[in-house]
């Protein structure tokens, strides 16, 4: 007499394993299709810092997000500086009676800014004003295209980390479209270091290509 084994069920448990893996790798691949812009934004933070410090700025850390505070335009019309989220940011911070330096700095902002060719969309020149002091005439036809915002310098001085002996006025830096500081550049920058700085906005305008576009 001939004795018949049960069917195994091993091939239907195997076959299982199998969908649950496949199940599993797709929803891996979901994840990360979603997560793309936020992977890229860290890749653009932590990866364009070479170990041999090609870099021109000091890139901030801890990450330092914009703050949610109120701030008015030259107009007084209210907004909140958070309002700014969406592009890069290379911003000025000066009292508004903006002496030398900061001229020096918001003509710098704007060369910079145009040097970029079809990029400079990506890039708004911000200045931050502090002070209840009048925007000089002479220096207004010149800010037709810059973002300037009247700003308490208790926020500012709460968010932006000026070089140990410097002021908050003597630096330019970069904010990142998801608003978080990104870098500083040294105090008191002329024309000759204008290469540099743009050389470090080009390089991450390139990384973060993929998912930033130009417009809030």
């Amino acid at each position: 007499m001939a004795v018949h084994s049960p069917p195994s069920d091993l091939p239907l448990a195997q076959e299982e394993q199998q969908r649950t893996r496949w199940g599993r790798m797709k929803m891996t691949l979901i994840m990360l299709v979603c997560a793309a812009p936020v992977i890229a934004s860290y890749l653009t933070y932590y990866v364009v810092r070479p170990e041999a410090r090609r870099h021109f700025g000091e890139l901030i850390e801890p990450q330092r997000p914009l703050p949610d505070a109120g701030v008015a335009d030259l107009d007084g019309a209210a907004t909140n500086l958070r309002s700014l989220k969406g592009q890069w940011l290379l911003l000025s911070v000066a009292p508004a009676a903006c002496d030398k330096l900061c001229q020096d700095h918001l003509y710098l902002q704007r060369q910079l800014r145009e040097s970029l060719g079809k990029d400079k969309e990506r890039v708004d020149w911000v200045w931050l004003a502090t002070g209840q002091e009048l925007v000089p005439q002479a220096i207004r036809p010149a800010l037709q295209n810059a973002k300037v915002l009247r700003v308490s310098i208790a926020t500012l001085n709460a968010w932006l980390p000026p070089v140990a002996g410097a002021g908050l006025q003597e630096h330019l830096y970069l904010v990142d479209p998801m608003g978080r500081l990104m870098m500083r550049f040294p105090a008191r920058l002329d024309q000759s270091s204008a290469s540099k700085v743009k050389k470090d906005i080009e390089r991450l305008l390139r990384a973060s290509s993929s998912w930033d576009l130009p417009g809030r």
